[in-house]
């Protein structure tokens, strides 16, 4: 087995450390998603239309530049919790796929966010 090396921010690896054990499947799942040729030149796509809903909601509404009232007052649309739970569901049946798994991870993350969020601005209050 090969061994590869590649230089990243601090910011990328610390979201990537939860996934290290993951990393050589979800690289071979980028590469099937984006049908890519091993020999080929990245390509930088300036397009939003790979980010899931979910996290383009929060980004949305991060955008707009919410107060602390808001943010404490923020939930995801119908649809996102709708799309939770049958994440949720299917977590526990184990019959996630591994797409479905990455976008239960962005849940996760965005969750968590917004914990923070929350909690910062309780203490602006």
């Amino acid at each position: 087995m090969a061994e590869l090396t590649i230089q990243i921010s601090d910011e990328l690896a610390q979201r990537l450390e939860p996934l290290q054990n993951r990393l050589p499947e979800l690289l071979w799942q980028l590469l099937d998603v984006a049908n890519l040729p091993t020999n080929s030149q990245p390509t930088i796509k300036t397009e939003t239309t790979d980010i899931p809903a979910v996290y383009q909601e929060v980004l949305d509404f991060l955008i707009k530049r919410p107060t602390p009232e808001e943010i404490i007052a923020f939930k995801v649309s119908p649809q996102a919790q709708t799309r939770l739970s049958e994440l949720l569901e299917k977590n526990r049946a184990a019959t996630l796929s591994p797409m479905e798994l990455a976008e239960l991870d962005v849940y996760e993350q965005l969750e968590h966010m917004m914990i923070l969020l929350k909690a910062r601005a309780l203490k602006r209050d």
